[in-house]
């Protein structure tokens, strides 16, 4: 019998907790460390629509990127949308596990570079013992920006990225950072970079790291941190073979009219 602490060790193992950032909550977040897991359900998010259909596929783990608790909870209620998913996965039980920046350190950033192909990359900014958010690389040849973004719509299947920064600009050193990375756009000019590769980028940043001469491709957040849904069904296909795995369909949570 496998047990929902037996997934944990081996995820922890491969991607340990302490490589999470200070600010983060990952880890075992509802349900029953002794509880039998027969199939996993994977996910980026624990939205209504993806727990709906963990419950319908009558999953004993849901295990998502994001985690669905961020801050304390001083109740759980069908009051707010948190509490309410609380309840439907426990009801349903379903046990419930989130690995977010310890995944990003130690997966997403080297895993993203070789999409890309990158090579003789580097952390962009330390989180512990030397690993850390973000890599910079050298991108595969001499490119325009243009076509680097191009080469980001191809290699995560996107359908579409913006662009700050001239599109003839010559781009050789490419800072890379999965999700939301305002925060690393001055990391990634101090690193050299040509351009950063990330998501959520506001307008005032993009303008600004333009003028500093580093140009940005924001591909969202989503779009390049959906690898995760594939990397981790693998991971737990080669460990535990006797269980199930199923995956929430890669589609992007917005629609660009």
């Amino acid at each position: 019998m496998i047990r929902c602490q037996n997934l944990i060790e081996k995820i922890e193992e491969r991607y340990p907790r302490i490589y999470a950032c200070d600010w983060d909550n990952v880890g075992l977040l509802a349900g029953d460390r002794e509880q039998e897991v027969k199939t996993v359900y994977i996910a980026l998010d624990a939205t209504d629509e993806v727990i709906e259909k963990a419950l319908k596929a009558k999953t004993d783990l849901l295990l998502t990127h994001h985690p669905m608790i961020f801050g304390s909870i001083k109740s759980v209620t069908t009051d707010d949308y948190v509490g309410e998913r609380l309840i439907r996965l426990i009801r349903g039980n379903v046990s419930y596990y989130a690995m977010h920046t310890n995944y990003d350190v130690m997966g997403m950033a080297e895993l993203a570079a070789s999409f890309l192909g990158l090579t003789d990359t580097f952390v962009l900014e330390e989180v512990f013992a030397g690993e850390g958010i973000g890599r910079v690389g050298r991108l595969p040849g001499v490119m325009t920006l243009e076509e680097c973004a191009k080469l980001v719509k191809e290699r995560f299947h996107l359908p579409n990225v913006r662009v700050f920064g001239d599109l003839n600009k010559i781009v050789r050193i490419a800072a890379l950072s999965p999700g939301a990375g305002k925060s690393m756009a001055k990391p990634a000019l101090m690193s050299g970079a040509d351009v950063l590769i990330t998501g959520d980028i506001d307008h005032h940043t993009g303008i600004d790291m333009d003028d500093c001469g580093m140009a940005i491709i924001d591909a969202g957040h989503y779009g390049i941190e959906h690898i995760f849904i594939e990397d981790m069904k693998e991971f737990l296909e080669k460990h535990f073979s006797e269980i199930t795995v199923y995956t929430e369909a890669i589609c992007q949570p917005f629609t660009v009219l």
